[in-house]
């Protein structure tokens, strides 16, 4: 009986829009059930040559939940100096999300969409690759950075419990604690579902 591919459908886009930033990308790329490696090195399966990208920035890994018949796929962030935003999450080195059906995913100034198609076969799986000359994400609130920064707050002024009507009365949202939110699981630890992203990261 003939067994069925997943078909990971993936759709890029990048600012600059200019056709050596995906000059090597295949429009079709079947890989066995190691990790997909994206960066800018010559190990990369999916290689896009950009100065900001580690040469293994993150891969695409597939597994076998216990008792399914299907593949199931994690995205792992490996770069240890730039972020990974994967369906509201940010990840840091070595951290990583189980995708969804639907996943949006920013890096380096690159967006990237990936739609999970599942089939039956356990032994491979398919990308396909499009590339689109329109954001893919809008994210006016929620700007990727390479750069770690913890912004100091600054002291409360005299008499600022006093708000203005209208103030939103914080400036970094919330405080979170332990429960409030899953948080991406590190190395070879248990994975998390993506958390569905606030309103400023749509598909556009």
């Amino acid at each position: 009986m003939e067994r069925h591919l997943t078909v990971l459908r993936v759709s890029l886009h990048h600012p600059t829009r200019g056709p050596a930033v995906f000059a090597t990308v295949p429009l079709r790329l079947q890989h066995d059930t190691s990790p997909l490696l994206v960066g800018r090195g010559l190990d990369a399966h999916l290689r896009l040559p950009l100065p900001r990208l580690s040469r293994q920035h993150l891969s695409l890994e597939p597994y076998r939940e216990k008792g399914s018949e299907v593949l199931a796929f994690n995205l792992k962030a490996l770069s240890r100096r730039g972020q990974v935003w994967v369906n509201g999450l940010t990840l840091r080195f070595l951290e990583q999300v189980s995708l969804g059906t639907v996943n949006k995913v920013v890096f380096s100034g690159l967006q990237m969409v990936v739609c999970v198609e599942g089939g039956t076969s356990l032994e491979a799986f398919v990308c396909c690759f499009q590339v689109s000359p329109s954001p893919l994400i809008c994210r006016p609130q929620a700007e990727e950075t390479d750069e770690w920064e913890d912004i100091p707050e600054e002291p409360p002024a005299p008499g600022s419990e006093q708000l203005a009507p209208g103030h939103l009365g914080f400036l970094h949202g919330p405080a979170q604690t332990g429960d409030s939110s899953p948080q991406p699981s590190v190395g070879g630890g248990p994975e998390i579902q993506p958390q569905r992203e606030p309103t400023d990261g749509m598909l556009c």
